[in-house]
């Protein structure tokens, strides 16, 4: 391999480079790469986009215009690990106020139909605690979430 780790590959339907700015907006350590355009050889219009790299929170992408042919959905999905509510709330809100769609238990999709997992940090510490009955109330108060709510989470771990 040329390069370290790997690189995902996003389908879109004409739409990569602006996933691509998007994606790059919204999270830190993030930077557009190159923008590859078709020729005359097709199959798209010359001169449009066929694919944009770009990385985003470290992780490198490939945008591609692909096509209507795949869609996005639930079976590929991206977790962001949030240090506190704050960033949770950040997240969420944005994907949401940007045309996305809330899910049930810190899913979120983003207005590309895109699946996000929206999760503190801290909620891995509480479900797979040795007390087996701690997990148990945490995790079933996260699956009556939609937004995951860390004192929520802690309150229903600490059995109040």
């Amino acid at each position: 391999m040329s390069a370290e780790g790997f690189t995902t590959c996003l389908w879109f339907d004409g739409r990569a480079e602006e996933a691509a700015h998007y994606y790059v907006s919204f999270f830190k350590n993030s930077r557009l790469g190159r923008v590859g355009r078709y020729t005359e050889a097709g199959p798209g219009p010359a001169g449009s986009v066929l694919a944009a790299e770009f990385v985003a929170n470290g992780q490198r992408f490939v945008a591609l215009n692909g096509g209507p042919q795949f869609t996005f959905d639930e079976a590929i999905s991206f977790q962001i690990h949030c240090a506190d509510q704050e960033e949770v709330d950040h997240y969420w809100d944005r994907f949401v106020e940007d045309g996305g769609e809330a899910g049930p238990c810190g899913w979120v999709k983003d207005k590309y139909g895109l699946s996000w997992q929206v999760v503190p940090s801290r909620l891995i510490d509480l479900i797979s605690d040795p007390d087996a009955e701690k997990a148990a109330r945490t995790t079933q108060a996260m699956l009556g979430m939609s937004k995951l709510d860390i004192a929520a989470l802690e309150k229903a771990y600490a059995g109040e």
